[in-house]
Parts: structure tokens; C-alpha cells; sequence
């Protein structure tokens, strides 16, 4: 399988080699095959194993064992802690989605401070079969059927062409040892049932279903590139752009046999769901409008436009002096020099204090505001788009804050840092700002 994988990386995925790689490293089966790999691959990796608390002493006992590997095996390894079930309270996520937000915001920040080029995950075949089934149940559009891809941003996942047998056997071959997670042989998860109950009777209809999906999966993600490369250039003959508004000029769509597809591509990055009415808003009279939390689109004679709402917003300003090392209006934060960090959470935040520019300013978050998210490569982001992401409610945006230094966002208090103010190797005066 070494020169299996060598061959994939050399095809698919070049530019891995020669880089400095973060291995995703549970302790699980599919993990240590993929440390085990690119071990003998002899690439420059190192370890990050995130430890959620959730299974009482077998999580400490995996940490235990991915750092006695690590050791026995001179890998640096990253190792952190989090009390999943409390983030997921504070936060109302679900305890899966609190670990893979948990598990990321701490992958990118070793990215960014430890200077690895790329993260890499042991998904495989299996695990982009389970999504595939999931969303199918769910009702989805093409992009739901294309499956996991190879690369999101700097997370790439070597192993995708790979089923979970495979990598099975050659952990058997190689006397690769791995650590059993006791929560896959519950049926508490829709991928858990997926995997236990759907995916043998398909294995045992058809023994070469892998085969047969991994090959479909690629026709599905060719056709939705070939559908993306029509959107774009039909968007350009109907879309005009004005201001802050997009205006689809309707006697143009009305032509198109599939307008509705089109509309679908061009609306769904916006928020919005409720398709059959926004179909009925084509041919609807003029001054009928589709919300999402965000934006709105409006039937207006000839053309749908699509616009930000403006929300109303608190304009008061809060400012804050060098000297000043607690707040409690409007919100309670303490600011502290240190001499070094620990790992920045949500509620915790560590800037180069000599890049701010005092006084400090909290203010709420005005539609337009743009940041560059910590953990990102310096790539801006619109604060609303976050939110959107996060899935904030109305009432959550509008009593969101920012902390800003002249004029630029420092942090989106509670939810991201800015790259900007990110500490280095070469920071000398390091601020601790903490929302308590």
C-alpha cells in the first residue's frame, strides 16, 4: 500500500511533498494506518491528537497510547484537552458538531503558529459512502452527492481512495496496533446505523459496491463541475451587479429551460431554502419578497433583486484605555500581559499588544464589517458570513460584539480572533484578553 499511496500522492496530490504535514491522530484503526504511511513515507510530520473527554478513562487512555507511540517513535506530537460537553452547552451545538468545531479552530492554530503546511485527516472510502447516504436520506442537491473532498482549504485526506477493508488489512499485515473506540459499536448515531445495517446489505448485493460508488462519485463531481461552469457563465449574461445589489434580469431567465437550476446556484451560498417560493416569485407581481436572515430577494417589474437587509443597529461605542485591564460594560473582559499562551479558546484571546492602536473601541457588528478569521492564511471574511456559518440566530447576531482597533476588528468577542493581531515567534509584549 506504500506505493499505492506514493502513486496517489504523486497524481492527485503533488504538492504535499517536501511540506511540513499535521497528522489528525485519534489512536483509531484509520489513523494509525495513515501515521504508519506516511512514517515510511519518511515525511516531515508531527502529531495533534485531540483528547473530548466524552468516554471517561478510555479517552485518556487513547491520549496515553498516541503519546507513547509519538515517543517511541520521536514524533512531535500536539496533545490538548476539551470539555466537549460544556462547549456544547454554552453553545447549543450538538456534541458532534462541537468536536469538529473544536477539533478544526485547534488544527488551524498549530497551522498558523507551529508553521505546518498542510493538516491531514485518515477519512476514507467508507466515511465518504456513510456522508453520501446520510445526505441522500436527508434530500439533497448534487453537491450532497459528491462526497468528501480531497482538500478543503489545508485540510487534504490522503486516504479517500481507500476503503475501510483495505486499510484493515494492511494494519493486520503490518502489525500496526490501534485503539477501539467503544461509541462505533453504538447504534446512537445515523452513521452508526448506516454503517452497521445498510452498508453490508449493499457490500452483500454487489461485492464490488466500493468499486462501483468510488466511480460514480467521480461522475457526479465532474457534472457538478461541468454545472458550476454553466452557472458562472449564465450568470454573467443575466446578473448585473449594482452597488450592493444583484439584479437577474427576468425576460433573460424566462429563456433559459432550466432557470430554476440556475437560480439554485447562483441564491444557495445566500441562506436561502424555500425554493417553490422563490420559483413563484419569478412570475409573481411586482413588490413580493423571500427573506433569509440576511438578505432579501425582491420581485421588482422586470428583475429579482437580491440585497443585504440592513439591519438596525446599536450604535453605541465603548472605549477602552492601555491603562484599563477590566471592563463590565457591556460586556465583562479582563485584559492581562503575559509572557507566553496557552491554547486560545473562544472565551480567550492572545494578541501583540504592540499592534494595537489604543483606545480600544466595542462596538456591535454593522452589515459590511470584514475581517481576516485567525487560522485562515490572511483571507478576509465577511462578520456576516461568519455568523452565518456559526448558524446564529437573529437575536445571537444582534447581540454579537466586536473589539476593534483603529478601526480594524481585533476579535469577533466569542467566536473568532483576527489574523492580524496573532501572535509570533518575535512578539514581545503578548495581551490576554478573556470574556469572562
Amino acid at each position: 500500500m506504500k506505493s499505492i499511496l506514493q502513486n496517489h500522492i504523486d497524481k492527485e496530490i503533488p504538492y504535499l511533498k517536501q511540506k511540513k504535514l499535521l497528522l489528525a491522530v485519534s489512536g483509531g484503526l484509520d489513523s494509525m494506518v495513515l501515521l504508519h504511511l506516511f512514517q515510511e513515507l519518511k515525511c516531515d510530520i508531527a502529531i495533534a491528537h485531540c483528547n473530548f473527554q466524552l468516554r471517561g478513562v478510555e479517552s485518556f487512555g487513547d491520549q496515553k497510547f498516541v503519546q507513547d507511540y509519538a515517543e517511541a517513535n520521536e514524533i512531535p506530537i500536539f496533545v490538548i484537552q476539551f470539555d466537549t460537553e460544556a462547549f456544547a452547552k454554552d453553545y447549543k451545538f450538538s456534541i458532534q458538531v462541537a468536536a469538529r468545531e473544536l477539533r478544526y479552530n485547534w488544527f488551524y492554530e498549530l497551522l498558523e503558529t507551529e508553521k505546518f503546511d498542510y493538516i491531514l485527516t485518515a477519512h476514507h472510502a467508507d466515511d465518504n459512502l456513510e456522508t453520501f447516504l446520510i445526505n441522500l436520506t436527508r434530500g439533497t442537491g448534487l453537491e450532497g452527492l459528491t462526497g468528501i473532498p480531497v482538500q478543503n482549504n489545508s485540510v487534504i485526506r490522503p486516504l479517500l481512495f481507500l476503503s475501510r477493508q483495505e486499510i484493515e488489512n494492511y494494519a493486520k499485515l503490518n502489525d500496526i496496533q490501534w485503539r477501539e473506540d467503544s461509541s462505533n459499536a453504538s447504534d446512537k448515531y445515523v452513521r452508526n446505523k448506516i454503517r452497521h445495517h445498510l452498508i453490508p446489505v449493499l457490500k452483500e448485493l454487489n461485492p464490488h459496491f466500493m468499486t462501483s460508488f468510488l466511480k460514480t462519485e467521480g461522475y457526479l463531481q465532474e457534472s457538478l463541475a461541468m454545472v458550476e461552469d454553466a452557472a458562472i457563465m449564465i450568470y454573467q449574461q443575466v446578473a448585473n451587479e449594482v452597488d450592493n445589489q444583484i439584479h437577474f434580469d427576468l425576460n433573460k431567465l424566462l429563456q433559459l429551460p432550466n432557470y430554476q437550476s440556475y437560480l439554485y446556484q447562483w441564491l444557495k451560498e445566500y441562506g436561502f431554502s424555500a425554493w417553490e417560493d422563490i420559483y413563484d416569485l419569478v412570475v409573481s407581481q411586482s413588490g413580493k419578497q423571500v427573506f433569509t436572515a440576511d438578505f432579501r430577494l425582491l420581485k421588482d417589474r422586470d428583475f429579482l433583486i437580491l440585497s443585504p437587509i440592513e439591519d438596525s443597529q446599536d450604535e453605541t461605542e465603548f472605549l477602552i484605555n492601555e491603562s484599563v485591564t477590566e471592563v463590565n460594560i457591556p460586556l465583562k473582559m479582563t485584559f492581562s500581559e503575559v509572557t507566553d499562551i496557552s491554547v486560545a479558546t473562544n472565551k480567550t484571546i492572545f494578541v501583540d499588544a504592540d499592534q494595537l492602536v489604543f483606545p480600544l473601541m466595542l462596538r456591535k457588528w454593522k452589515t459590511g464589517d470584514v475581517f481576516l478569521p485567525f487560522g485562515m492564511n490572511g483571507k478576509s471574511k465577511k462578520v456576516s458570513k461568519l455568523f452565518k456559518d456559526k448558524k446564529l440566530s437573529l437575536i445571537e447576531k444582534e447581540n454579537s460584539w466586536l473589539l476593534c482597533s483603529n478601526n480594524e476588528i481585533v476579535w469577533v468577542i466569542g467566536i473568532r480572533a483576527d489574523h492580524r493581531f496573532r501572535t509570533l515567534n518575535t512578539t514581545k509584549n503578548i495581551l490576554k484578553i478573556e470574556l469572562i
